[in-house]
């Protein structure tokens, strides 16, 4: 492959490089030469790498001093020094950051440009991941979008990457994919839910969602037996940017009352002394709520348990967390592509941490049963 050839040139090029050094003088600079040592053609070595077995020739000193650094002596297996670029990679550094790393460990010099090479290794990988099978029925699946910068033809435009997060029916979760898309609209959600269509997934019981635009709709077509529940937090938060600083405490509080109700019916009867106390104050605040009632309240059918998954976006929160923390060192991306390999390998790493199931799943899963009858 071309990436193959293009890293055994690098090898190449880097044993030159510090041939050169131990001798203390350039090929064909004789003048600066001040050692009685000099170049002694080549030897040839098969060498094991991330792309494979390949041959490369390493340069020869005539008194046999020259101990190459990269490639040692009676190594054959190199491909650590790709595995270390990609973890740097996946850690958030830039690929200038990466290049010292690679000097101060390894005294060799790699351009930025061969760093985001070996890291485009993984690109086939990303391909695979996103188009890899699904389960057939998911308990919850949680939507949301993250906003970063790319640079397109000397422009920077707005991306947005759309997550889907899914809970399975034994309890686990797992990132189900990552879309890169200039804007919401409920054309490019339906795209996104046929791909999950396409990728197995038959049915889900409940998505979970921000009030992103287009998404109940997309969802209706894709999935009409579906239960949509809009985000309480981001329902929360909407409502709140109307409140002044110094009634939020208690607004607050009022609030917790609508959503903390037994049932709906308790639900619709706070809301409605919530509205009594702040609507000549917060109109907005309040509209949201009743504007939005379709899709909140499905939330108060559900037992504790559940609403806890529910309620908490705890779990998409603390992937952005950890998205922010890898991308926090680029403020702009070159490529959709980067952007997209930088999120694959952090879900990787928190792919890793990912063990344990949901808290009571046993009685989470028996409560799912009863609500929706012959679904799962």
């Amino acid at each position: 492959s071309t990436l193959k050839e293009l890293f055994k040139d690098v090898l190449e090029e880097m044993l030159q490089a510090e041939l050169d050094t131990t001798l203390g003088y350039e090929k064909y600079d004789v003048k600066n030469k001040q050692t009685d040592n000099s170049r002694n053609g080549f030897s040839k070595k098969t060498i094991k790498t991330e792309f494979g077995e390949m041959e490369i020739d390493v340069p020869r000193d005539r008194n046999g001093e020259f101990e190459p650094k990269i490639v040692p002596k009676n190594k054959t297996d190199i491909s650590g020094i790709e595995d270390k670029i990609i973890s740097l990679y996946a850690r958030g550094m830039s690929t200038r950051d990466i290049q010292d790393q690679i000097k101060d460990l390894y005294g060799i010099d790699i351009s930025p440009e061969l760093v985001s090479k070996i890291t485009d290794r993984i690109i086939p990988e990303v391909k695979e991941w996103q188009s890899r099978p699904l389960e057939k029925i998911y308990s919850f699946i949680f939507m949301d979008a993250i906003h970063y910068k790319v640079r397109e033809e000397g422009r920077i435009l707005n991306r947005a990457a759309y997550v889907v997060l899914g809970v399975n029916i034994e309890g686990y979760k797992e990132v189900l994919g990552i879309w890169i898309g200039e804007n919401e609209s409920s054309r490019f959600w339906l795209g996104v839910l046929n791909d999950l269509k396409g990728r197995g997934v038959e049915d889900v019981l409940v998505f979970c969602v921000d009030g992103l635009t287009g998404m109940k709709e997309a969802i209706q077509a894709a999935y009409p037996k579906s239960e949509i529940q809009r985000c309480i937090i981001h329902q929360l938060r909407n409502s709140f940017k109307y409140v002044s600083y110094k009634h939020l405490k208690e607004f607050t509080k009022d609030f917790k009352n609508v959503y903390n109700a037994l049932n709906e019916e308790v639900a619709k009867e706070k809301l409605k002394e919530v509205e009594q106390k702040w609507g000549s104050q917060y109109p907005y605040a309040i509209k949201s709520w009743e504007n939005n009632w379709d899709v909140i309240s499905p939330f108060f059918k559900f037992p504790d348990e559940i609403r806890k998954i529910m309620y908490t976006t705890n779990i998409i929160e603390s992937l952005h967390r950890q998205f922010r923390k890898v991308t926090k060192t680029k403020t702009i991306f070159p490529t959709d592509l980067s952007l997209e390999k930088m999120l694959y390998l952090s879900v990787k790493n928190i792919d890793k941490k990912w063990t344990q199931r949901y808290r009571n799943w046993d009685m989470v899963i028996n409560q799912l049963m009863i609500i929706y009858p012959g679904r799962i």
